[in-house]
């Protein structure tokens, strides 16, 4: 277990010391246990009543009084997310229940992937039917807006090495604002805004309660029905044929609507905003990946760009005003294989 800094070593050494009694921790046992896209890491360590998880989070890159909020929010409607059992907010350790270690993506196959979703899409209906608007931010139109220029700064700038035509400019931004006026006019819920198969865990049997564990929500905000839908359905690290998607789909509109959520009475209503709210996130995934690479070193999410190319790439060729956008993907596409980016 490295470790860059030897004071912030010292200090989780004297705080896992300092709990240890109460809580039965075997502070020998300490592993790592998974880093994310952030500066965040996760340790897992033996107690007396089973393995917990041990989150690292400096102060000055992050806050964790969202977590600990969103956490409560989820629990109190049912909902598998970690338990904060102790926490040094001054220093940023956190003692977590453990929502085990099978992610969706790593056990998802085709023998159990209409039972896993369905356990997804069930937690997801219950997570919106939450009434958090004004306990955490908006997704407005400046959040949405300064996603989507990631598109351009880190993506096209930054991975492609490509710089825009005044007409190329004015077309993206034309299309972006057909997008976002999508987006901001869809009923607004409860957003996880990462709702997909990494963040989701296999911590019960199929059908149960536990399942699945949902992590990673501390971003959480009050917006677009769709948005987390689109992040499970246009999952960046699994491809569904568009059949399965539409089938998993009407099921989650089925039940969003027998629970009173504000879902479109017409389903193709409802599947156009979903289209539309996933590109959003693509367009946004797409400079987040080329900004994990570039700047923070991670070159791992590199491998899966082409996917994320595709979904939005599909949806740009498949709606009038959105042309541009579908010509400028197919350009970007070609300079990143002619000069290697993926």
């Amino acid at each position: 277990m490295a470790w860059a800094d030897p004071q912030r070593e010292a200090a989780f050494t004297q705080w896992l010391g300092e709990l240890a009694p109460a809580h039965g921790i075997d502070t020998a046992s300490v592993r790592s246990a998974s880093a994310d896209a952030s500066f965040r890491r996760y340790f897992r360590v033996d107690t007396a009543n089973g393995p917990r998880i041990v989150m690292d989070a400096p102060p000055a890159q992050e806050d964790c009084r969202p977590f600990v909020h969103v956490a409560g929010l989820l629990r109190s409607a049912g909902l598998n997310a970690p338990e904060v059992i102790a926490w040094d907010e001054a220093r940023g350790f956190m003692l977590l229940s453990d929502l085990g270690d099978r992610t969706y993506l790593s056990v998802l196959d085709d023998s159990n992937a209409k039972a896993l979703y369905g356990d997804a899409i069930g937690a997801l209906v219950r997570l919106q039917g939450i009434a958090a608007q004004g306990q955490v931010p908006a997704y407005d139109r400046p959040l949405l807006t300064r996603e989507v220029q990631l598109f351009p700064d880190w993506y096209i700038a930054r991975h492609i090495n490509t710089q825009l035509s005044t007409d190329e400019e004015t077309r993206l931004a034309q299309c972006v604002e057909l997008i976002l006026q999508n987006n901001l006019a869809q009923p607004a819920v409860l957003v996880h805004r990462d709702f997909h198969s990494r963040n989701l865990m296999v911590s019960g049997e199929p059908g149960t309660a536990a399942n699945p564990g949902v992590l990673d929500f501390q971003d959480a905000v009050w917006g677009p029905i769709t948005y987390d839908l689109a992040s499970l359905l246009r999952d960046a690290y699994v491809e569904l044929e568009e059949e399965v998607q539409i089938d998993f789909a009407v099921r989650y509109w089925e039940r969003a609507r027998k629970a009173g959520l504000p879902v479109p009475e017409d389903f193709g209503h409802f599947w156009r905003d979903f289209e539309w709210m996933g590109l959003q996130r693509h367009l946004k995934v797409l400079g987040i990946f080329a900004r994990l690479s570039h700047r923070d070193g991670k070159d791992a999410y590199l491998k899966d760009l082409p996917l994320v190319w595709k979904y939005a790439h599909h949806v740009a060729t498949r709606y009038n005003g959105l042309g541009p956008l579908a010509h400028l993907l197919e350009r970007l596409a070609g300079t990143a294989r002619v000069e290697g980016f993926y």
